[in-house]
């Protein structure tokens, strides 16, 4: 994840010391225990790649670590308390506007978002970085219906470290109904490799 669309830890540090949050770095440790457990093989215990992409992973039952609870507001003034999604598998995207990495996947989000609505699957953006008028500006571009949480503090993200580790713009998790992680994508969603992870955790 390297090149314009790259949200570096030293930013995260930098809004955490100026928000008053803990230290990112602590809070990512945390979350990346998440994935460091291996095997003798040098396999992750608990995880698998998803189509062969490492930087798309599945975690097993009993190695899914839960989402704090978080809640903020929409592009367009909604308040919204992420507990509202318990009972439904979500696709939690992190992204910015200004991030080349993505408008390359929005429109591949938008399919999918539109593929799986009606299928217990929901999809929440969280806008990093941005201004709501860019954000809005560039979902309607690309065609995301789906609603998008004003996060420029990048605190959400923050919250979300101890449960998986989010260094940088784009990154996608994918929730199980029980509000646990039960995927992640770090860096650029494709359409098949979020698709067949999304088989996965609905069946």
């Amino acid at each position: 994840m390297v090149g314009d669309g790259t949200v570096r830890l030293g930013i995260f540090r930098k809004r955490a010391a100026i928000a008053g949050v803990a230290i990112v770095a602590a809070v990512l440790l945390a979350g990346g225990l998440t994935v460091a457990l291996t095997s003798g093989s040098g396999q992750a215990t608990g995880v698998t790649h998803v189509d062969g992409d490492p930087s798309a992973v599945l975690y097993e039952a009993g190695h899914r670590a839960q989402v704090p609870d978080f809640s903020g507001t929409t592009l367009s003034g909604t308040k919204v308390n992420f507990a509202g999604y318990r009972g439904k598998v979500v696709v939690l995207n992190f992204w910015g506007s200004w991030c080349g990495p993505c408008r390359s996947e929005g429109p591949a989000l938008a399919a999918l978002s539109a593929k799986y609505q009606g299928s217990g699957v929901s999809f929440l953006g969280v806008d990093v970085h941005d201004s709501p008028a860019n954000a809005v500006a560039f979902e309607q571009d690309v065609g995301i219906k789906y609603p998008s949480l004003n996060d420029p503090g990048y605190l959400v993200a923050l919250t979300l470290g101890d449960a998986v580790p989010i260094s940088g713009t784009p990154t996608t998790v994918v929730v199980d109904p029980t509000g646990h992680v039960a995927g992640a994508i770090f860096g650029s969603v494709t359409y098949s490799v979020l698709n067949s992870m999304l088989a996965v955790v609905t069946a």
